[in-house]
């Protein structure tokens, strides 16, 4: 998992008043890949540690009377073995490490004692400090595994280890010993709240040298930049001003040239009508190395963020997203609207506000009834965010009246009429 941030929680807290003078705990690194650990315990407490003894390649043995159903899918997948009975002595045979996690007392203390007669460091998940080893709140981040002991005291390593991995992940703390290879990163910086973008896109972003950034990229992602770094404006004004295609192409490939780490920043996600393909393609003709970063898309969050689900179970089993940068009639366009409109479930509208008449038109003729619900949303998952609720026959003229303009989103079937309103109407209509 190189290019993740995971947390990994863990000791319960220990009374300061019963932590020794000095901490024993030596912190290391073990190597457990293909190496036995056991795992007394099933429960939500082994559930929270299985996940990096896994990812470390550790060869996995619980023994529980009872699992959760997490810790039962890990066994049917084949990432553990499980055995459904007591804990016996013996069960550690062969065991390089040892974790006791039931929730009894005396059980988990005869693990220890097996353990430590057969010089096997263990955790003691309920005690700590009767354990013969301490897991530290840990996190990954680029390549770097963070450790932090507290002498037991949980929830205080587990707030410094969570200060560190935001710093790295924000970009405040920097690995400067790690080179940085020129190349591109296309980033999809998520449908607008500068929350919402990836952690390894925010830090791939606060390593680059050079950012070409869209319109629709979080401004607020760029006024945390280094002033050394340079900065081109890639907007495309919907029906105005627009930086042409190829000059996009032309800054990323002339930058990585030029020794540069560049990012191509870009709203919602690099493959949801984001060119980022192509961009990808004039990259690799060019012998560039290319890192695609996913993003949080927007016709799903941003109807998510109005209450809307674009899928519900006993409603709608497919939800279609739709580009509405040509008209239906249009010969360049590549939409079957009547095919479109025999579709029962979500139908999601990008770039429509423009044409939303003939859209709208198009879906009533080919048989979706105009009671349908349609939503907008404007400038989803900011502070400026609007919602305007309506139905497939008046919406045209409501976006009209309301004045919506770019960006929105356009939200038309069932779930549309959803909210967070309404669904605590329903909640407490069930309850009544």
């Amino acid at each position: 998992m190189p290019n993740t941030s995971v947390p990994i929680d863990d000791q319960p807290e220990i009374n300061p008043a019963d932590r020794p003078a000095s901490d024993p705990n030596y912190l290391v690194g073990l190597d457990l890949d293909g190496r036995r650990v056991v795992v007394v315990g099933g429960g939500t407490v082994a559930q929270r540690r299985l996940g990096l003894l896994i990812a470390s390649g550790a060869d996995v043995h619980v023994i529980s009377r009872e699992v959760t159903p997490a810790v039962e899918g890990m066994a049917t997948s084949g990432q553990l073995t499980l055995t459904l009975r007591a804990y016996a002595d013996g069960d550690l045979d062969g065991a390089w490490y040892a974790i006791a996690c039931t929730d009894e007392p005396e059980t988990n203390a005869a693990v220890v004692e097996e353990a430590t007669r057969r010089r096997i460091f263990c955790v003691r998940a309920d005690v700590a400090r009767l354990g013969t080893a301490v897991t530290p709140a840990t996190a990954r981040h680029d390549g770097l595994t963070l450790g932090v002991l507290a002498g037991g005291q949980h929830r205080r390593s587990a707030t410094v280890r969570n200060a560190l991995l935001e710093a790295l992940q924000s970009g405040v703390v920097t690995d400067d010993s790690t080179p940085i290879t020129p190349g591109v990163a296309l980033v999809g910086g998520g449908p607008g709240d500068p929350d919402l973008i990836t952690v390894r896109g925010r830090r791939l972003l606060a390593r680059a040298n050079l950012v070409v950034a869209d319109r629709l990229a979080p401004p607020e992602l760029l006024a945390e930049l280094g002033s050394d770094v340079e900065v081109i404006d890639a907007a495309k004004i919907p029906y105005g001003r627009a930086m042409a295609q190829e000059a996009i192409n032309s800054a990323l490939i002339e930058g990585a040239k030029a020794g540069k780490f560049v990012v191509r920043l870009k709203g919602g996600d690099p493959y949801v009508f984001g060119r980022g393909y192509e961009e990808l393609e004039a990259c690799v003709e060019e012998g560039i190395p290319v890192t695609v970063v996913p993003g949080i898309t927007s016709p799903i969050s941003v109807p998510a963020a109005a209450g809307i689900p674009v899928t519900h179970r006993g409603v709608t089993h497919e939800f279609v997203v739709v580009s509405g940068h040509v008209a239906p009639d249009h010969p360049d366009s590549l939409v079957d609207w009547p095919a479109l409109a025999r579709l029962r479930g979500t139908i999601v509208l990008m770039m429509a506000v423009e044409r939303i008449e003939q859209f709208a038109t198009a879906l009533i003729e080919g048989g979706r009834p105009a009671d349908t619900p349609a939503t907008v949303i404007q400038e989803g998952t900011l502070r400026t965010q609007r919602v305007l609720r309506a139905d497939l026959g008046t919406v045209a003229a409501r976006v009209r009246e309301e004045a919506i303009r770019p960006p929105a989103i356009v939200v038309i079937g069932p779930t549309a009429g959803f909210s967070t309103e309404s669904a605590a109407a329903r909640a407490e209509s069930s309850t009544g």
